[in-house]
């Protein structure tokens, strides 16, 4: 199997880890966009969401990832008993992720859902593939919120629509590769076809944000629905 070279280098990201909540088991967070949420191999992709709390919170621990356009709401772990907890809510599905994002173009339906497997393939990276037989079951949900125009300085108008995304599992690129599968990828992605505003080209974000989360607390056994609202 081809051996996999990651050469991304992440630019410095100036903005703040968002802390919403805390207490003896966990935090939450609100990760910004253009940061990693671990520190990669090489030593310049140090900065992470998880080597920033680690300083502040010694032993915490990462029970999910959002890639590193995305932004939005984490739940991290302070100890091992609270990972082991919560590692099983994610892996058992029973945990609700709610994401919200700017599609390129109008959507024809105003809900359904996604579902296309998805593949690693090393001769591909950073790209994950669709592929019904080797790839891993994965599902996504849509709900459409808006439909509009953005209107762009030279008097033309670029059709979006808002959408609610709801991914029953948890795949790698799943919602990026999904909206494109769909035929609408999502504005500013990079990797799958998403188009950039005019201008935008340097300053330019992924349009997903983690809007909601919801879990059971492992100590007091009460559901948590977090929210953090888009900020696109």
């Amino acid at each position: 199997m081809s051996k996999i070279i990651d050469t991304f280098i992440a630019p410095p990201c100036h903005e703040q880890v968002e802390i919403l909540y805390q207490d003896e088991s966990l935090l939450l967070i609100n990760k910004p966009s253009g940061l990693l949420s671990l520190s990669g191999k090489n030593p310049q992709n140090l900065d992470s969401v998880h080597h920033r709390l680690v300083q502040q919170f010694p032993g915490c621990t990462l029970i999910h990832r959002l890639d590193f356009g995305t932004s939005g709401l984490m739940v991290i772990a302070r100890n091992k008993a609270i990972n082991a907890a919560l590692c099983q809510q994610f892996s058992q599905r029973s945990v609700t992720k709610v994401y919200s994002a700017l599609l390129c173009g109008h959507l024809n339906d105003n809900e359904g859902v996604i579902d296309a497997a998805i593949a690693k393939d090393p001769a591909l990276f950073p790209l994950m593939s669709i592929c019904a037989i080797y790839g891993k079951p994965a599902r996504s949900g849509y709900r459409v919120v808006e439909r509009f125009y953005h209107e762009l300085e030279d008097g033309t108008s670029l059709p979006l629509t808002r959408v609610q995304l709801t991914p029953e599992t948890g795949r790698t690129h799943q919602l990026r590769i999904h909206c494109q599968q769909l035929g609408h990828p999502i504005l500013g992605c990079d990797l799958y076809g998403g188009l950039l505003l005019p201008g935008t080209e340097r300053t330019a974000r992924l349009m997903l944000h983690a809007s909601e989360l919801h879990f059971v607390h492992p100590i007091t056994e009460e559901p948590i629905k977090a929210q953090n609202a888009s900020p696109f």
